[in-house]
């Protein structure tokens, strides 16, 4: 298991990096979406945060697995800049299922983890069919020489369907995916903003000694719930004005739930 140099119980926050070139929603340079980004890294350090992760959620609608060199050229800008600009162990999950391609710019960023999708079983998402991947992936981690870096992986994830695994528990899921080599797993609601079952967190606690992290859905009011089991806490939504993911980034919002959080400790 590949360890991430964060503190028991830790806060990482979300950038969400602005629509990147050749996506619907793009109308910024690659240098606006790295200040932007840089700007949001910064209100995370000084409102307590312990880690970041970094996401092109704005690239709506997703592209399923693939994503262009544009895409990849531009994450790894803004990772670059993000990871130069805060000292704080720093993540990246590019969307959607495009491990691979977080791997590249991890390793070319400097950072320490990416987020993972469909790591182990497959599921229907937004986007369709996703396959795991995990043999794939951890191949291609080995073959550009990445092997510090952790691949954190969501189990049962948010925004999918999982009938055809429907007899697979979550605790089954996250034991497997500990057996093919993750080095923590995610557990989120049933969409971005929406709290993960507690019974979720016990269960996965219960079936693996890797990470246990929270996805989705914290807040001020459940953070200290969530770390009952949790190891880790992703937050994003509730870091932005109005509690809205695509909302700006406020330090007020920060430093409540990193007050939140200490006070669980």
């Amino acid at each position: 298991m590949i360890q991430i140099p964060l503190p028991p119980k830790a806060l990482i926050g979300m950038v969400h990096a602005g629509a990147l070139p050749g996506t619907p929603g793009n109308t910024a340079a690659v240098e606006e979406l790295v200040r932007l980004a840089v700007q949001e890294a910064w209100v995370l350090a000084e409102g307590g945060c312990d880690g970041i992760l970094v996401e092109n959620m704005h690239d709506l609608p997703y592209l399923r697995r693939e994503v262009g060199p544009e895409v990849v050229a531009a994450m790894t800008a803004i990772c670059t800049a993000v990871r130069q600009a805060t000292t704080l162990p720093c993540g990246v999950q590019v969307l959607a299922g495009a491990n691979e391609a977080a791997l590249a710019v991890a390793l070319a960023a400097g950072l320490d983890f990416i987020r993972a999708e469909a790591f182990v079983f497959g599921h229907v998402a937004d986007e369709g069919w996703m396959d795991a991947c995990a043999g794939p992936l951890l191949r291609y981690r080995r073959q550009i020489g990445a092997d510090r870096i952790a691949v954190w992986t969501d189990v049962k994830k948010k925004h999918s369907a999982h009938a055809v695994t429907a007899d697979v528990s979550l605790a089954e899921t996250v034991k497997a995916a500990e057996f093919f080599g993750a080095d923590g797993v995610i557990v989120t609601g049933e969409a971005t903003g929406r709290e993960a079952a507690a019974a979720d967190l016990a269960a996965a606690r219960a079936a693996t000694k890797l990470p246990v992290v929270v996805g989705s859905g914290v807040t001020v009011e459940n953070a200290a719930a969530m770390l009952s089991h949790a190891d880790a806490l992703i937050v994003g939504s509730a870091l932005k004005a109005g509690g809205q993911w695509s909302g700006p980034m406020e330090l007020a919002r920060v430093q409540a739930v990193a007050r939140a959080v200490a006070a669980a400790r």
